[in-house]
């Protein structure tokens, strides 16, 4: 099968949803995004991340690295006093290039499981509030471990005082040492 060198507009809108949907089940983003680990405006510059990664995502097919949307995800989430050693920045890349690839086809059944797996929440990058949500459920398609943890509360310690978070798949989620200590 050939695949086209550009996105229909269909795949576009596909692609965005999938993005938001990706981020949207990134424990590591999540979390930084319910703490405000990177200042009041996290959420924004999390929406910004999306939009900058569709971005990234759209250039010619053969300029796509995944080391560069690696070393973008990482970027971001440093910017966020996030720093990330648990292998969760490479496998968002992968899945987002993959995803992409699938795009290009015109097959969107990775979004679409996406969307199956998460029951009852909008699509839009969302945080999950102290384990109200029923958005634990298992997906088939091997990702699960872009699960947000819906265990947090943010209001049980300041985030500078967290300890790290092991996630259900044995992930190790912490905040950037520059986040820590006394700062208020």
């Amino acid at each position: 099968m050939v695949v086209p060198a550009q996105l229909t507009a269909e795949a576009v809108n596909q692609l965005r949803e999938g993005i938001d949907l990706l981020l949207g089940r990134w424990s590591a983003l999540q979390m930084a995004i319910q703490n405000e680990w990177g200042g009041r405006d996290t959420r924004q510059k999390a929406q910004q991340l999306a939009v900058d990664v569709y971005r990234w995502l759209i250039k010619p097919a053969e300029a796509l690295y995944v080391d560069e949307l690696e070393n973008l995800l990482d970027d971001f989430m440093l910017s966020l006093n996030t720093e990330i050693d648990d292998g969760s920045i490479e496998e968002v890349a992968d899945n987002l290039l993959i995803m992409h690839e699938e795009c290009l086809e015109g097959n969107f059944a990775s979004i679409e499981r996406l969307r199956q797996s998460i029951p009852n929440v909008n699509h839009r990058m969302q945080v999950v509030n102290g384990g109200e949500d029923d958005s634990d459920s298992a997906s088939s398609s091997g990702d699960e471990s872009m699960e947000m943890e819906d265990e947090v509360d943010p209001s049980s310690q300041p985030p500078q005082a967290q300890a790290p978070t092991v996630d259900a798949d044995g992930w190790t989620v912490v905040s950037s040492r520059r986040n820590r200590g006394g700062r208020h």
